[in-house]
């Protein structure tokens, strides 16, 4: 019974409550930072140097030993759908708001419940987990179809989109490492395929796209730093120790916090304004993603006694 996970407590609620603060400041950081240097090409190099960081840590653990052929298919696959998932939001934000990516990234575990219940018969969609999917798909609809006419030039829509597809890669990323042998390996090994499928997509990316000017400012450097040490590195190792010792699912629920975060950050900081369209479809969204996620809960709460939760979570949003 040395497995099973303990209840959220007071400790375990305000560590995740700075966490989320600080998962919901990503995309403000990097849009202060976008006149000197492309998203794109600063998911990148935070990718790089975080990617650097953790291979440290695996070397002290002593974890290298899970590099090997049994976690590289997984792994492999696991690190372009993450890298995928950072170009897709380094775009984004070239063309929305950090507000708008903040919301439509963290769809991602719609999306991930959708692709467990297909790929696990024990994940199969509740009813309850069906409705949520329908009221975040219908909020996505909304805060489209609502937005009325788009300035001209406006390419927002198409931010917008991305944004979502950096959701669906995300809950991707999930399924990858619950049906692969990542969910085996030390989440230091799958953290670290991760990244460096993240600096190697986006960071390419950014090259081919020409976007690699740079204006070296103490922004951007504070910026990079910022991204790569504390959010990159030390949240997501932060995340995982939680989930070594509390329950996933109950984690789970205070992580949607970041992306109400995000919204609030990228309003106060940057002066983004939130129409009607977005505000409603956003709220159907988090509706969503809080009825799927309450059928985990449950699920966790009538299995608790007999299942330890082991948790399968991979890094949240970028």
């Amino acid at each position: 019974m040395g497995n099973e996970r303990r209840p959220v407590d007071a400790q375990a609620t305000a560590i995740m409550v700075m966490m989320c603060a600080i998962w919901g400041t990503q995309q403000v950081i990097i849009k202060l930072a976008a006149a000197s240097m492309a998203p794109l090409l600063q998911v990148g190099v935070r990718s790089g140097i975080s990617a650097v960081l953790v291979a440290l840590v695996v070397l002290y653990r002593r974890d290298h030993g899970a590099l090997a052929r049994w976690t590289l298919r997984g792994g492999v696959l696991a690190g372009l759908l993450f890298g995928t998932e950072f170009v897709l939001v380094g775009e984004g934000l070239r063309l929305t708001t950090a507000s708008h990516i903040a919301i439509f990234l963290y769809t991602a575990p719609i999306f991930a419940a959708f692709g467990l219940g297909l790929c696990l018969p024990e994940e199969r969609l509740a009813p309850l987990q069906w409705c949520g999917i329908g009221l975040a798909f219908a909020g996505v609809v909304a805060s489209f179809a609502g937005r009325g006419p788009a300035p001209a030039g406006s390419m927002a829509w198409l931010g917008d989109l991305l944004g979502v597809a950096a959701g669906a890669a995300s809950g991707a990323t999930t399924t990858v490492v619950r049906v692969s042998a990542l969910s085996r390996a030390p989440a230091s090994v799958t953290l670290l395929y991760q990244l460096l499928g993240g600096f190697v997509l986006a960071g390419g990316a950014a090259v081919m796209m020409g976007e690699v000017r740079v204006t070296w400012t103490p922004m951007l450097v504070t910026g990079l730093l910022y991204q790569s040490v504390v959010v990159s590195f030390a949240s997501y190792l932060a995340w995982f120790a939680l989930l070594r010792v509390y329950l996933a699912s109950r984690l789970g629920v205070i992580s949607f916090m970041a992306p109400v975060f995000g919204t609030v950050f990228g309003v106060t900081v940057l002066g983004e304004r939130l129409d009607t369209a977005f505000i409603c479809g956003a709220a159907m969204i988090l509706g969503g993603i809080v009825l799927v996620s309450a059928e985990d809960l449950l699920r966790g709460g009538r299995r608790a006694r007999a299942i330890p939760d082991e948790g399968c979570i991979t890094g949240n949003g970028t």
